[in-house]
């Protein structure tokens, strides 16, 4: 008869538990920084595709830059691919350097 009583308190201290880790971690900002950062991520990648790589395409041999092959000899590498990989990485990069000088900004940063 003991054991029911306190089975409703034990859960109610470990609920209790959970939210101030939640609170003391921050973690519902982390959770809504991360769901913002995959709709970054999908911006990124559409300007990536759909505006700076058009303007690269001409440079690339055959045009259609996603298909683009470097040929050495006997290998052939998707090189088309990989750079839009590296300009999606550079534009995430910047954008995230931005935000984090914007932050940092406002905040003062003491040296102990």
């Amino acid at each position: 008869m003991v054991f029911i009583l306190s089975l409703p308190s034990y859960f109610m201290g470990i609920i209790s538990e959970f939210k101030d880790f939640l609170q003391e971690y921050k973690v519902m900002g982390l959770a809504v920084a991360f769901i913002m950062a995959v709709a970054a991520t999908s911006l990124v990648k559409s300007l990536v595709d759909n505006i700076i790589m058009p303007l690269i395409a001409p440079i690339l041999p055959g045009g259609d830059w996603q298909t683009a092959l470097l040929l050495i000899g006997p290998f052939k590498f998707g090189s088309g691919a990989f750079i839009a990989a590296c300009i999606n990485f550079i534009v995430i990069a910047f954008v995230v350097f931005l935000i984090a000088k914007m932050v940092l900004k406002e905040e003062k940063v003491t040296k102990k």
